[in-house]
């Protein structure tokens, strides 16, 4: 595979815009029963954090207790009513920023032996604070203290109200 990027053609060389048609008949939009204008059919909002790493002092043994270790968290919301894809305010979704800081203090608040314990305290914190139907949290141990070769291990929880 060559490394050799493709280079734009100058402006003076690319096409003229193509004008999309129009559609003549307005009045047949007034009378259509599809579900795909603004404002019909049901949405769902589906907020994705990943990898936001966290050092923490989670673990069974003493050395990650005590000297501790970086987790990478993902958090995952299902939102059913999510007003900003409408009014592009983020008064009316979920600040992935106060998601990512409440994490880290629910990760920091105390000490526990499992990743299943870690998570699922984390959706608790979660649901309470933002209020949120369900939630969904990953930790993963990029170095788990395992004495073979390993990739990582990661616990997934997922939690409603």
């Amino acid at each position: 595979m060559s490394d050799d990027k493709p280079e734009l053609p100058a402006d003076d060389q690319r096409p003229d815009e193509e004008e999309l048609p129009l559609d003549d008949n307005e009045d047949d939009d007034l009378h259509d029963d599809d579900e795909d204008e603004e404002g019909e059919g049901e949405t769902t909002v589906s907020i994705d954090i990943t990898g936001l790493s966290v050092y923490t002092h989670h673990g069974v043994t003493a050395a990650e207790q005590e000297v501790g270790q970086r987790l990478l968290i993902d958090v995952g919301f299902e939102l059913d009513v999510c007003d900003a894809t409408v009014t592009d305010s983020i008064d009316d979704t979920v600040d992935y920023g106060a998601v990512c800081e409440q994490v880290w203090l629910a990760a920091q608040n105390r000490s526990y032996k499992t990743l299943e314990r870690l998570c699922s305290a984390i959706c608790d914190h979660l649901i309470d604070h933002f209020g949120v139907d369900s939630v969904m949290v990953r930790a993963t141990k990029p170095e788990p203290p395992i004495p073979l070769p390993v990739g990582d291990v990661a616990v997934e929880v997922w939690k409603e109200r």
